[in-house]
């Protein structure tokens, strides 16, 4: 069939088929049986894209599960360029829609790629097969449209350009709850709807290069939820202080200063990541006595009385100086051949955390009430009070934590979940901004416990109404597996090749057209493709008022270079807030 130019083959194939289809291919052509109706009734501009969009551009040639080879004709192509319907425009090229016509209804399917035909004047695409609707008899539009293809077309079947109408029959929301977060690319008003449920049933992952918009976009998803569900419950972990400005109206703000998270919370892995610095046979053996002094003190209190059996993970508080007591007791029974350096590292770790006042937010003496139940209530919002988002600025808190900072944050989210089942607990989001920090692929991976919660979430949590998002600009760099659960991908720019092809394996195979043009987006552009929407769309976002932005804009060093003035006395208060270390 190749052997004949494209343009060839519709004629020979359009005394048969083109009658019936010519009416039917756009939801605006008008109907044979009315010619009544005068030509320059309508007006000229309306008329010329629906002639463009009831002409066949190609025909099928090969046919296969997932896609198809096509043959479009150049001349068509053309010809269509010139449409006013955008949708028209772009028939034919990678990325844009066409449809094909079945024995019910209307096949929609992407145009992966192309070449050009060496045998003849046309050019060779590869198509993914995206849905199908049944067909309306009067008016020729889409209708009841869906993912997947129960009905092939058979080779010969002529390609049609998919119209702006078809397009919003195709995107139109089905009735679940849905927020619109920007508009399907190329049009410039229909609406790109993400349902709400299947996005968060199934976890996310928001991938984008440094640059790209990517915490901006963040903040507009995060916005839309909160104005579709007020009494929501979020927590989202910001790395690097960007999402406070953004959300300080909307949401509750957590830093060192006011996050108050009692160091008792700690399971006995954390403890172990935060106290014990020997590393190989020592490690084994200093925890082995943090286990037996912690078990102690926290059997000290009350609480543990009327529970009767406890372990060393139980969430019972104790006193810091009961700890050190319990170690200076283990180490009062030694003999005197026995090495005492594990009791001592243990001690002068304990009261480094005492003193240093970088830790004040966690192991402060303060913090030995029972507050467990005021402290989820405050983090989880519940109740939301109008703030369903808590943002835990965690960039105040010292490096060599921060990791079991958030673990001990995102095991509480699972816990809470597991232990509230009877409750039948509300759900709780889970934002991880830089997640390829917390997750790291098997080459960066250090053994952390927050890997192992995310992760253990990220497989499990949606059956406790656990839900997942991921914010990061290498997805390389995450641990294998996390990406694959994320039901919806929301992929902005990546200019890394190895970054592109770890989420063109975690996507769909109906997406491969949209993912090739992965590279090409411009910024607050994206692709989003799985549960979340009902085909893979190209979305360009919407603008973010200036007050809901996160501060994370690039500055200009020509015109801050430019300023001068007052250089010395910032400085001087640079220092001050140095060294005093955010007190």
């Amino acid at each position: 069939m190749t052997d004949m130019p494209p343009r060839q083959q519709f004629s020979d194939q359009q005394g048969s088929a083109n009658a019936q289809a010519q009416p039917q291919a756009h939801p605006q052509a008008a109907p044979q049986s009315a010619p009544q109706r005068p030509p320059q009734a309508a007006p000229q501009a309306a008329a010329q894209p629906s002639e463009c969009a009831s002409q066949p551009i190609g025909v099928v040639l090969e046919i296969a599960g997932s896609g198809s080879m096509i043959a479009l004709d150049l001349q068509r192509l053309t010809e269509c360029a010139d449409d006013c319907d955008p949708s028209v425009a772009l028939a034919g090229q990678v990325g844009s829609q066409v449809k094909i016509k079945t024995a019910d209804g209307w096949l929609l399917a992407s145009v992966r790629d192309q070449k050009q035909d060496r045998r003849s004047e046309g050019i060779l695409a590869s198509i993914d097969f995206m849905g199908e609707g049944t067909e309306e008899k009067l008016t020729g539009k889409i209708s009841g449209f869906r993912r997947g293809v129960t009905r092939y077309p058979i080779p010969g079947a002529l390609i049609y350009p998919a119209t702006t109408p078809d397009l919003k029959q195709i995107y139109a929301s089905d009735g679940r709850s849905a927020i619109q977060i920007g508009t399907v690319y190329p049009t410039d008003d229909i609406r790109a709807g993400v349902y709400i449920d299947a996005m968060l049933g199934k976890h996310f992952a928001l991938l984008g290069s440094t640059g790209t918009g990517k915490s901006t976009s963040a903040a507009l998803i995060l916005h839309r939820i909160c104005q579709a569900a007020p009494k929501g419950h979020i927590v989202m972990v910001d790395p690097h202080g960007e999402y406070s400005a953004a959300f300080k109206n909307t949401g509750t703000i957590f830093d060192v200063s006011n996050l108050q998270m009692p160091y008792w919370l700690l399971n006995f892995e954390e403890h172990c990541e935060v106290i014990l610095t020997s590393q190989g046979n020592d490690r084994q053996a200093d925890a082995d006595i943090l286990a037996k002094c912690l078990l102690k003190a926290r059997g000290k209190n009350r609480l543990a009385e009327q529970l009767g059996k406890i372990t060393v993970d139980s969430p019972i508080p104790y006193l810091l100086s009961d700890l050190s007591t319990a170690i200076a007791d283990e180490m009062g029974k030694l003999d005197k051949a026995t090495n005492t350096a594990p009791f001592m590292r243990l001690k002068t770790k304990l009261e480094e955390l005492k003193g240093d006042p970088r830790y004040q937010f966690m192991f402060s003496g303060m913090l030995v009430g029972d507050t467990m139940a005021e402290f989820i209530s405050k983090i989880f919002r519940m109740p939301s009070d109008g703030k369903p988002i808590s943002i835990i600025d965690v960039s105040g808190v010292p490096s060599d934590i921060t990791s079991t900072v958030v673990a001990v944050l995102s095991r509480m989210v699972f816990d809470f979940a597991i232990w509230g089942r009877e409750e039948k607990t509300a759900p709780i989001l889970l934002v991880c901004e830089e997640a390829h920090r917390y997750v790291p692929c098997e080459k960066n991976a250090d053994g952390s416990s927050v890997g192992r919660i995310l992760s253990r979430i990220a497989k499990e949590g949606r059956k406790y109404g656990i839900s997942l998002g991921l914010i990061t600009q290498r997805p390389s760099d995450l641990a294998e597996g996390v990406l694959s659960q994320c039901g919806t991908i929301i992929s902005m720019r990546l200019n890394n090749d190895r970054d592109q092809a770890f989420v063109k394996a975690a996507m769909p195979e109906g997406a491969r057209g949209f993912l090739d043009s992965i590279p090409a987006l411009r910024n607050r552009e994206c692709i989003i493709c799985g549960e979340g929407v009902a085909i893979p769309i190209r979305v360009s976002f919407d603008n973010l008022e200036e007050s809901k932005r996160p501060a994370s804009e690039d500055p200009s060093f020509t015109d801050l270079w430019n300023q001068s003035g007052g250089e010395e006395d910032a400085v001087l208060r640079t220092v001050q807030r140095w060294r005093a270390q955010g007190k």
